[in-house]
Parts: structure tokens; C-alpha cells; sequence
């Protein structure tokens, strides 16, 4: 990939969302290379000559070395990614990302001499426990809570200690012509929510951290948080969410007992249908939106 390009991202996680987003708006700008790497295949590949993509199962230490070994010119690495076989912020999703990317820095620190940044994306249970009671706005300078699990605590240790210092449900109401309830707790239902992010604001940070902020003052490890501003409640959104897909919502859009997954358990077939009536990307319905 002949580039003469100042700036090299490694982009682990670059299937989901946000590091879409990122490749693309790197992809953009002058003087960027990027290595886009996820374990499985790109469903819409990215075209462009400044972007070359690795397929790589980094919970293979032998792989993981084998596939990065070309990455000496790394300038930058964007984390977006995380494993999630086993159940969020368990001991067991702790050590499986602790290993992934493990291998990672196993692969890349010791040949990427030029490296200068490294960017973890985490999200609100970084500083929110999972069974927080209520959520207020929160910032980079709150202490770890107490008592938590979290995998995140994990990869920000481990960076510490290494380098010193898809809608489907709304799809499938509309195909069966299925009122468009919402699953959940009536506290998540009522709850005012402030944690809404935009992959292209998300993106436009990170590049920001990573570049903008190199002409200030930044300690290591310093924390940013990228957060859209407003406020919402699910009641107040649900209709309009209902409306946009084009949904049955019903008069009473709350419903005590109803949950997405069994609600949706055994509509497969009817995902698949909806796949080819639409002629949408071929996807599996138990495809996680955020794991590459």
C-alpha cells in the first residue's frame, strides 16, 4: 500500500460503527494511512487506496502476530472493539478482552517504534455501575465505582501497565405488522438519559485526541468524553423511533414483562425474509452491532 503518509491508525474493531465512521473520515483527510483490522469480514468493503483491511482473530496470539507483523509504520491505534462471548463486565468478559488485546500490544509494540497515540473507547458503565438505580451527568475526573466489574477497568490497566504509564426488532414488528412495544424496566422506560453519541462525533474526537491535542497539554492516559449534549427519555422517543420505521405503535408503548430477546427468540426466519424483500446486507439476526 505505497502512501506517503505521515500519520498511520490501526483501527482494531473496524466492522462496527464507530470505526466505519473513523476510517472513513480519516480516509478523508491528507497524509492518513489506515489498517482497519476485525476478525470477521467486511460486509461493504471500504474502498480507497489509503486503506488497506486485515482480517485477524486477536484471541489468537498466534495469528494476531502473523497478520500484524507488517504494522512497524503505526503512528496511531484506535480501540473500538471488545469480546462478547460472555456475559458484560463477568470475570470471564474481563480476561477474554484482557487477552485479546493482549495480543495486540504482544504484536505491535515491540515493531511499531513510531507509535505516539492510543485511543480506548470505553462508554457511561465506565463510570456508571451496571446496576446503578439512577444516572446523572457524570465527567472524566469521577473515581472508578466501587465494587465494580468492568471490563474497561481491565484494558485501562493494561494500557497503563504496557505503555508506561442493526435495528432488528423494529424491522421485524414492521414485517409482521407487530405493535412496536418497548422492552424494558419502567425506570429505563422514565429514566432522563444524557448518554447519547453519534459515531461521526465519536469519530471527529478521536481524531481530534489524536491529533489537535498533541499542540497542548495532554497528560498520559487522560480521559474525553464524547457525548451528543441533549437529553432524552425512551417514552419520549419511542414514537418517533416508531414513525421513522414506519411501525404500529401502539396507545400504550410500555408493556411490564416484555423483553426484546424472547419477544424476538424465534423470529430467525422471519429476519431472513426481511433480508431478501428488502434486499438488505445478509446478516444474522444474533449479529451484535458493536463486536467486530
Amino acid at each position: 500500500m505505497a502512501n506517503n503518509s505521515n500519520n498511520v491508525a490501526i483501527i482494531f474493531g473496524v466492522t462496527v460503527l464507530v470505526g466505519r465512521e473513523l476510517t472513513k473520515r480519516l480516509i478523508s483527510k491528507s497524509k492518513w494511512k489506515i489498517y482497519g483490522v476485525a476478525r470477521n469480514p467486511e460486509i461493504i468493503p471500504i474502498k480507497s487506496s489509503s486503506y488497506h483491511f486485515i482480517s485477524c482473530d486477536l484471541l489468537d496470539p498466534f495469528e494476531t502476530t502473523q497478520k500484524l507483523s507488517m504494522l512497524q509504520d503505526a503512528t496511531h491505534v484506535f480501540w473500538v472493539t471488545w469480546a462478547s462471548q460472555h456475559p458484560l463486565n463477568t470475570p470471564e468478559c474481563c480476561e477474554q478482552n484482557k487477552e485479546m488485546m493482549s495480543s495486540a500490544l504482544n504484536a505491535v509494540l515491540p515493531i511499531a517504534k513510531g507509535l505516539k497515540h492510543f485511543a480506548l473507547q470505553t462508554g457511561m458503565s465506565h463510570y456508571v455501575p451496571s446496576n446503578a438505580k439512577t444516572i446523572h451527568l457524570f465527567d472524566e475526573e469521577w473515581l472508578r465505582p466501587s465494587g465494580s466489574s468492568n471490563f474497561y477497568y481491565v484494558l485501562e490497566d493494561l494500557l497503563h501497565e504496557r505503555l508506561g504509564g442493526k435495528f432488528v426488532y423494529g424491522a421485524i414488528c414492521k414485517h409482521l405488522s407487530l405493535p412496536f412495544v418497548f422492552g424494558g424496566t419502567r425506570e429505563c422506560w422514565e429514566e432522563n438519559y444524557i448518554d447519547g453519541s453519534d459515531a461521526r462525533l465519536i469519530a471527529e474526537q478521536k481524531i481530534w485526541a489524536a491529533t489537535a491535542c498533541e499542540d497542548v497539554v495532554c497528560s498520559d492516559g487522560e480521559a474525553f468524553n464524547a457525548i451528543n449534549g441533549s437529553s432524552f427519555t425512551w417514552k419520549e422517543i419511542w414514537p418517533i423511533l416508531g414513525k421513522k420505521l414506519g411501525v404500529r405503535v401502539p396507545e400504550e408503548m410500555f408493556m411490564e414483562g416484555f423483553w426484546f430477546k424472547s419477544a424476538m427468540g424465534d423470529k430467525k426466519k422471519e429476519w431472513e425474509e426481511v433480508v431478501v424483500k428488502e434486499k438488505l446486507v445478509e446478516t444474522k439476526m444474533e449479529e451484535p452491532i458493536g463486536n467486530s
